[in-house]
């Protein structure tokens, strides 16, 4: 069996996490569900498997050495230096772009959690088998609650190993996303792809050509460094940025998925890592992270600490984070607005 080239993208400005992740340290880089980084799981999830061959990493140049020492001496890594955040479509591209074009290529985001590397595994192999036959594949990912912070993926007629998709729906109302979860015919969009390297770049030219012909210069105009490849900064700082789903995913006729249920969670904010941890909750659905931490008669809280005492008397479904000298309480609710609030937003 021809090999599958992972390629994981490692972007994003650590806001939604914070105040312990920050630009400079964002989340993929930081050991938040245990003590390996998200972004060594996604290595590690891969790793030692020959049907996967060596990670294509694609990041900007300011967590380049960061991501170098995570990945300390994995065999055949390499890294895709971004001359400037462009989107996924773009970086995707530039992987593309540098592998043989019958290559499939599975895209994983750096900074997701995933319980079950054995469901995710097989899901690659059934979703490679659908890249093969030049489908453009996404994981649709069992949802468990009618969850309004992703998009949806509704299923479409079957193909071997997976279906067609019928549509791509934008974040519902909870409503719509009730309706969803009864019909059991929608999944979330976990966004985790696999496609042909050369049938990807294809659509992207007939869909995004000017996106498509700027990436193709900047890697015919880039260069080697060791393990890390430079594209040319001028033509691509020229791109417009998109992201995959819209340049590529909601225009081809060719959009597949395969489903599956593997424990994942995109820790896209502090009740999502704290739902990730239900596992080592107290009897009233307490977390602590750190410490120290004196919770009474509280249910549902998250608490996490680098260093200074929390005490807490009487709080329900709220998260307390302290990191280094800022200090962050809010609501489950809440969480998904701290990246609004001005120390995050002005690290």
């Amino acid at each position: 069996m021809t090999q599958i080239y992972p390629v994981i993208l490692c972007g994003g400005s650590g806001m939604r996490l914070w105040p312990l992740s920050r630009k400079a340290l964002p989340k993929p880089f930081l050991p938040l569900v245990n003590e390996e980084t998200l972004f060594e799981q996604a290595v590690r999830r891969v790793a030692g498997d020959d049907r996967f061959a060596a990670p294509l990493v694609v990041a900007g140049e300011a967590h380049s050495d960061l991501i170098m020492a995570q990945l300390g001496n994995t065999p055949g890594a390499r890294l895709v230096v971004e001359p400037c955040a462009r989107n996924t479509a773009p970086a995707i591209a530039l992987a593309a772009a540098l592998l043989p074009e019958d290559a499939v290529m599975l895209v994983c985001p750096s900074d997701h959690h995933i319980a079950d590397a054995g469901a995710f595994r097989a899901a690659a192999l059934a979703a490679a088998e659908l890249a093969r036959l030049d489908h453009l594949v996404s994981f649709g990912i069992a949802p468990d609650r009618p969850e309004t912070g992703y998009g949806y993926l509704e299923r479409g007629a079957p193909l071997a190993g997976g279906y067609a998709i019928a549509r791509f729906v934008e974040k519902p109302d909870l409503a719509r996303a009730q309706e969803y979860l009864a019909s059991g015919k929608f999944s979330w969009n976990g966004g985790i792809f696999a496609f042909r390297a050369g049938r990807l770049l294809e659509e992207l030219a007939a869909h995004r050509p000017e996106m498509a012909s700027l990436v193709r210069q900047a890697v015919a105009e880039g260069h080697e460094e060791g393990a890390r490849f430079l594209p040319a900064a001028e033509p691509f700082a020229a791109i417009v940025g998109d992201s995959i789903d819209y340049a590529v995913m909601e225009n081809t006729s060719s959009a597949a998925m395969v489903s599956v249920d593997m424990g994942w969670s995109d820790i896209g904010n502090w009740a999502a890592l704290a739902d990730a941890l239900a596992g080592v909750a107290d009897g009233e659905g307490n977390v602590t992270r750190g410490g120290p931490v004196d919770l009474s008669k509280c249910r549902g809280v998250f608490a996490l600490t680098d260093g200074p005492r929390i005490s807490a008397v009487g709080l329900e479904d709220v998260c307390i984070i302290v990191s280094g000298n800022e200090v962050l309480v809010t609501t489950r609710e809440g969480a998904l607005l701290v990246g609004k609030l001005p120390g995050a937003a002005n690290q």
